[in-house]
């Protein structure tokens, strides 16, 4: 006879939304998830093959990595905390600032990790809807008019997944100072395609949290390791619910040696910035609506056709991401730029699949 199951998850996890990346049957070139589409460096490559077994017997210790990588950023050894990913710096705001009740402002469409683990705190989440004929700009004014006394978080990407788009310094400083009371969020993962930070304002405003990750220009998704920086007296809080070990020995092993590389960095950046360039040229030459974007993706507004694009790409071996279900997003399809070779084949399978499918940009698809 089974004992009765009176064991419930909270209701605010009960409740929640799921978020299930589509990571199986990924066989081709893997233009879908804005990793880096080459290599890790090949200082990290010769790194990995001398790392021996007893190396991973012991817990990580993450502090020496986590001063060296304070000094590359230019900051404190006390304002930077290396995490699991960006994922992981994300729930550390959420679990450090957040109780019940408590609102989270969002603008959509953007990562959807902020509402998952918002949410899962009993925090109430307020989204705000960026336009796409505005090309998703952050709606600043109405993300001004919705910041109240029960606003703990915001949450902001620039360049944003999946639009590409940035919001600016200002804007930023803007919200800072109407939200003294929130923790304001900023998600730089594609910082390196941009080039702009506002890692400098971490002193001046106690509330500005900014994280990192080293998953995309330094292509070391697969060891999973960010960071997350903000002022010494936050971070101390943060700290409370971090993990002593959170951080594994092979990637702090390997970013010492990631950071010294960045002749690497920066030649990779260069090739994606290139590659960019040149398929919205070509997106544009075709009369596709695209969004302009300063991350290493495109999004593209292909209509009801997608699924077929989509599904034609694959046969030709390259993966392109369905974003149909992003707020704003009805028809659009996002596509990770490659290296020069790899935008070849890119262009290639683009021209034999809109021939397949006999597509035809609307006229409201065509960029003025």
């Amino acid at each position: 006879m089974k004992t009765p199951n009176k064991l419930r998850a909270r209701n605010a996890v009960a409740t929640m939304k799921e978020y299930h990346p589509p990571l199986s049957g990924r066989t081709g070139l893997r233009l879908d998830f804005n990793e880096n589409t080459l290599s890790c460096s090949p200082r990290v490559a010769a790194k990995l093959l001398e790392i021996s077994g007893d190396k991973l017997t012991i817990y990580p210790e993450r502090q020496p990595i986590e001063a060296l990588v304070a000094e590359h950023l230019g900051l404190p050894k006390q304002q930077v905390l290396l995490t699991n990913g960006v994922d992981e710096a994300i729930h550390l705001v959420c679990e450090t600032y957040l109780e019940p009740g408590d609102e989270v402002l969002i603008v959509v469409p953007t990562f959807s990790m902020y509402e998952i683990y918002a949410l899962s705190t009993g925090a109430k989440v307020i989204t705000i809807q960026a336009e796409p004929e505005e090309e998703f700009r952050v709606p600043i004014d109405k993300v001004l008019a919705a910041i109240g006394p029960q606003t703990r978080l915001i949450a902001l990407a620039t360049p944003n997944n999946p639009t590409g788009g940035v919001v600016s310094t200002n804007d930023i400083i803007r919200i800072l100072e109407a939200g003294p009371q929130a923790a304001i969020l900023i998600d730089e993962a594609y910082f390196h395609f941009h080039g702009e930070t506002v890692l400098g304002e971490i002193t001046r405003y106690l509330n500005l949290f900014v994280a990192r990750t080293f998953s995309k220009a330094y292509g070391l998704a697969g060891l999973r390791v960010g960071i997350l920086a903000g002022s010494a007296e936050q971070m101390k809080m943060v700290r409370k619910v971090s993990s002593p070990y959170n951080v594994n020995e092979v990637a702090l092993l390997c970013l010492p040696e990631a950071l010294a590389d960045q002749e690497f960095v920066a030649d990779y950046v260069a090739q994606i910035t290139q590659g960019r360039a040149r398929l919205e040229k070509e997106l544009s030459r075709l009369g596709i609506r695209f969004w302009q974007s300063q991350a290493n993706f495109v999004l593209t507004k292909i209509g009801d056709k997608r699924v077929e694009f989509v599904q034609a790409m694959r046969r030709r071996g390259i993966l392109v991401r369905d974003r149909n279900s992003d707020p704003g997003c009805a028809g659009c399809v996002r596509i990770t730029i490659g290296t020069e070779e790899q935008m070849d084949r890119l262009l290639a399978a683009l021209h034999e699949t809109l021939e397949e499918i006999h597509y035809t940009p609307a006229v409201s698809q065509v960029r003025s």
